[in-house]
């Protein structure tokens, strides 16, 4: 039999009173509030990535194939799409469609306002998942094989500024020699939350983009692959290199949006010192319980080596013990930080200022590895830190103590 474990046990089911026993309590509800704190930091701020990235992907998708060139302007050379290169891309595991597109800046102008922004033309091979569920009225466009459509999908905050409503006729310029023109017809209004690529983007048939830019049926800006797994963007990214020709540009979305990555990544250093500090104060508040749990069995540890108890079975005693209220308080934050995440991913009570945050209300994704993740290192890196206030019981005379009773 294990003589410290079953001591600490049977210690440990007893409850502890005055002054000690309030120590203990609060040491547990820290240990419960650093798991649970750390817990909901990790879902939140990976469900905001998530939830970023998703919509930046939406506009542009995981990677693009377009002509190799210095040219960084939306007036970009054209490439002749090639059939063979669809069917051999689109065929490989892992990816879920390939796209055409073309893009020409244009300027919308109304009776009192005009936008900037720029005319992405798409065919009907274009996969509306995205635009479809942030789109909050009207249809996508209705493509017909014989005639162009008119059709476009506006943000709804270039809706708002330029006082256009479902149906109106939109006037579109194009600064080009000669100067065009084109009449479109709303049909479609959407709202990602996402500021920057709202007011940048609206979507309208392929050919409408081939006719003011005089390109051929066959011509475009390139092509948007999507894939399923996005942790494999790398990989298939280097795999799609190998199927287009030495004049096309292969780029992820990483590449093409560097700053918002950049940015989403710093988020990762914010829950790193935010676990940092929940567990130095779990750290602490469990070295100030196991001190005050030796000093309070002072006698008792006197009496043990007296008997012959060997030091390092009188620590590993109190070491148990710790580990009893740590489990304690882990379970009690388990349960709160996941019930917490729970009724927040149910039910969104917790709103957020999109101007802000690009996003309505909070969002949380959190995963079985992370869980374990963060309960396995809290108690490991816990437990490492208590063997040094544990030794003090190396310090005990047992005559002392005994004679001190």
């Amino acid at each position: 039999m294990n003589l410290p474990f079953f001591i600490a046990k049977r210690l440990s089911t007893n409850r502890q009173s005055g002054y000690s026993g309030l120590i203990i309590r609060i040491a547990i509800a820290a240990v419960a509030i650093s798991i649970a704190v750390m817990i909901i930091a990790v879902a939140i701020v990976k469900g905001y990535k998530v939830e970023i990235r998703n919509k930046i992907i939406g506009f542009s998708t995981h990677i693009q194939i377009t002509r190799l060139d210095l040219n960084n302007s939306y007036q970009t050379t054209p490439l002749v799409s090639d059939t063979l290169m669809e069917h051999l891309i689109s065929n490989q595991e892992g990816i879920s469609h390939v796209q055409k597109f073309a893009i020409k800046a244009g300027i919308i102008k109304t009776k009192d306002e005009f936008e900037g922004l720029v005319l992405k033309g798409v065919d009907k091979g274009y996969d509306w998942k995205f635009i479809q569920q942030h789109l909050k009225q009207g249809t996508v466009i209705n493509f017909e094989d014989s005639v162009t459509s008119n059709d476009i999908i506006l943000s709804q905050k270039t809706v708002d500024k330029l006082n256009l409503k479902l149906g109106d006729a939109v006037l579109m310029y194009f600064v080009q020699d000669p100067p065009r023109a084109r009449r479109f017809k709303l049909t479609g209004i959407y709202k990602t939350g996402f500021d920057e690529m709202d007011a940048l983007y609206a979507f309208a048939d392929l050919r409408h983009v081939q006719k003011l830019n005089n390109w051929n049926t066959n011509e475009i800006n390139g092509y948007e692959i999507g894939i399923n797994d996005y942790e494999k963007l790398d990989e298939m990214a280097e795999k799609v290199t190998g199927f287009v020709p030495y004049n096309m540009e292969v780029r992820s979305i990483r590449k093409m949006h560097p700053q918002l990555f950049d940015w989403l990544n710093l988020l990762d250093l914010n829950v790193l010192i935010i676990i940092i500090l929940m567990i130095a104060v779990a750290c602490i508040n469990m070295s100030t319980a196991l001190l005050i749990l030796i000093v309070e069995r002072n006698n008792m540890i006197g009496i043990l080596k007296a008997l012959g108890a060997r030091n390092s079975s009188v620590r590993n005693l109190f070491l148990y013990m710790a580990s009893y209220l740590m489990i304690g308080g882990m379970l009690i934050g388990n349960i709160i930080g996941i019930g917490l995440c729970w009724s927040e991913q149910k039910f969104a009570w917790l709103k957020l200022p999109q101007e802000a945050y690009y996003l309505s209300e909070v969002p949380v994704k959190f995963e079985t590895t992370d869980i374990l993740f963060i309960n396995i290192g809290a108690f490991i890196i816990c437990l490492l830190v208590l063997i040094i206030p544990s030794r003090f019981v190396l310090r005990i005379s047992p005559a002392k103590a005994i004679k001190f009773e």
